[in-house]
């Protein structure tokens, strides 16, 4: 089999319905695609990701910032997407300044199933302060409740299949302004942040005083990202854990977690 990139993110299948009483019957159902990504960066393949197959470049680009390979305010760089036996290889080159960041990553990386000092060197690796975000949302509650309200309506693919995540970026109104899907939530949100910088939007676009909205938990790595990215708040549906909190909380981030159409938490009481 292979993928094409941007195309093929559904597929068919048929299943067998089965019921309490006994009855069977047969039905179609759409699926999400889900297939390997491999991360080329400067020739040096860098890592495999499991995606859905739309938005490539998009995640590529997301991806980048979110491991520190570059920063916010770096040109955008191009990304090579091809098809390849049984998934998706992409293909980047970063800026001459940023060789020495992605080999001292790739360097980590390739001690991940280590021990010893190797594995302290990786828990600092991972534990790495976090920028002080000092962007702030102009949006209150009432704009955060009628994103919430909106969100399943920009859900295309989730909406034919019911198993992928979505990242959006709301204005200080609570219009939505872009999404991306995809059956990572880590992956959706890169390629949201990878979207906003890509040349489609104008290269360097921010967050205007809005914020991200996640169809997920709040987990450390999410809040990292919006850090990374500058976002002024995040806000997640389902709830966080105890070490995403602390990191937001180091960072400046502010957070609204468990997020439904008629509630929301703000942390701190």
């Amino acid at each position: 089999m292979q993928v094409t990139p941007g195309q093929g993110a559904v597929a068919n299948q048929a299943f067998r319905r089965l019921t309490p009483e006994g009855e069977e019957a047969s039905v179609m159902r759409d699926l999400a695609e889900e297939v390997p990504v491999a991360l080329e960066f400067n020739g040096i393949g860098y890592a495999v990701l499991m995606a859905t197959p739309a938005d490539i470049a998009d995640l590529v680009l997301g991806f980048a910032l979110s491991e520190r390979l570059i920063e916010a305010g770096d040109p955008v760089f191009a990304v090579d997407v091809h098809a390849a036996e049984e998934g998706i290889v992409a293909r980047a080159t970063l800026p001459p300044e940023r060789t020495d960041a992605l080999l001292d990553r790739v360097r980590h990386r390739a001690t991940d199933s280590s021990c010893g000092l190797c594995g302290i060197e990786n828990i600092e690796q991972a534990m790495r302060p976090l920028p002080p975000v000092t962007a702030r949302s102009g949006a209150d509650e009432a704009a955060i409740f009628r994103a919430l309200e909106a969100l399943q309506a920009h859900q295309p693919l989730n909406a034919r299949t019911g198993a992928v995540h979505a990242a959006a970026w709301v204005g200080s109104d609570g219009a939505i302004r872009l999404v991306r899907e995809d059956v990572g939530r880590h992956n959706a949100f890169d390629k949201l942040i990878g979207a906003m910088r890509g040349a489609a939007l104008g290269a360097g676009t921010d967050w205007d005083g809005g914020f991200a909205l996640l169809s997920s938990r709040c987990s450390y790595e999410l809040v990292e990202k919006a850090a990374l990215s500058g976002c002024p708040l995040l806000v997640t549906i389902s709830a966080p854990t105890a070490l995403a909190l602390r990191r937001a909380r180091e960072a400046g981030l502010d957070l609204r977690v468990v997020a439904r159409r008629d509630a929301m938490l703000a942390p701190g009481g």
